[in-house]
């Protein structure tokens, strides 16, 4: 696979995240300790929760959305800004626009949650909606060309990966001495930025990504060494839905990341009740993923370690929760 491979330094992701301190939160993190995870990992397991959840837009995607925009010139940024998204990436592109004085143009899918819809809008954004994920893609880019507005890309890129790894530099900090982190990955902007943060601080952690069954899209890239797709997204965690993966992010996945597993979605939602049984917390898909791996594929592997999961989102609404928890639809 044929990238230049340019690897954020330490400095490039403190500096990022001073540039976008204004705009966003420093997530709290928070040691697992009740009765429900000790049985499952044992009481000698330390288990750290990232709670993206808690960021601006309900998930950490407006790190690298501000990233890429406050990089951009202010002739450009005016000319607004055009983003495609299952959801959080539209809303997170909405919230940037809106607090840095722009106009956002974001296609969504057609089956995209109503509640993400109407946050958008709530944010000043324009809003189209297209039937799947590849129709999509071509409306987003015709946006582009047709209207000069700049692409925030949902998960590829030097300024996106350094914003999410800005979460991986609070964690480190927040942490130290962690023998793993368990990251989700939808295109693998998260889990690039998340691997590259923690291999620069803490270079003997171990980094894991989950994928759901239904979007493998990095398995694949993995076996193959290049970028793959996928034809349909077959998952409720449509926020790790991403069609392909893409140069950048993949490369930086490849060096940085230790090992990949897979969860399906009767994990999803036996790690969403847990969660809010035991931390209550009303994650969405995507928000449980990393639960789902460490007390599923990762359980004896991880047993007895210090170990952190991102908890990267919790944008849905109450009846959706109720449904995918319990398998109604």
């Amino acid at each position: 696979m044929a990238v230049e491979l340019s690897i954020p330094t330490l400095d490039e992701i403190k500096s990022t995240r001073q540039k976008i301190a204004p705009y966003i939160l420093e997530t709290p993190v928070w040691q697992w300790q009740t009765q429900s995870i000790q049985q499952m990992m044992g009481a000698d397991t330390a288990v750290f929760l990232k709670l993206e959840l808690f960021q601006h837009t309900g998930t950490f995607k407006p790190r690298g959305a501000l990233a890429n925009m406050l990089a951009i010139t202010p002739e450009q940024l005016q000319r607004g800004v055009t983003a495609i998204s299952a959801g959080n990436h539209a809303i997170a592109v909405s919230y940037a626009a809106d607090i840095l004085g722009t106009s956002a143009k974001v296609v969504m899918m057609q089956n995209a949650n109503p509640a993400r819809v109407d946050l958008c809008r709530e944010y000043g954004a324009e809003v189209e909606l297209m039937p799947d994920v590849h129709q999509a893609f071509e409306r987003v880019h015709q946006i582009e060309e047709e209207e000069k507005r700049f692409f925030v890309h949902p998960f590829e890129g030097l300024q996106t990966t350094l914003g999410t790894a800005t979460v991986g530099l609070e964690l480190c900090h927040q942490v130290p001495e962690l023998d793993a982190v368990i990251v989700p990955i939808g295109g693998g902007g998260l889990s690039a930025g998340v691997a590259t943060a923690v291999k620069l601080i803490q270079p003997n952690c171990r980094v894991y990504g989950v994928e759901p069954e239904g979007a493998d899209t990095m398995h694949r890239s993995f076996a193959s060494g290049q970028v793959e797709s996928i034809d349909k997204v077959r998952t409720i965690a449509d926020s790790l839905g991403a069609p392909y993966t893409a140069p950048y992010s993949l490369a930086l996945c490849r060096q940085f990341i230790d090992e990949l597993v897979m969860i399906s979605d009767d994990a999803l939602r036996a790690s969403m009740q847990l969660l809010f049984s035991g931390m209550k917390l009303a994650v969405e898909p995507a928000g449980a993923a990393a639960t789902a791996a460490l007390i599923g594929p990762l359980k004896e592997k991880l047993r007895g370690k210090r170990v952190a999961i991102i908890v990267c989102g919790t944008n849905i609404d109450l009846q959706t929760f109720y449904q995918q928890v319990s398998g109604r639809q």
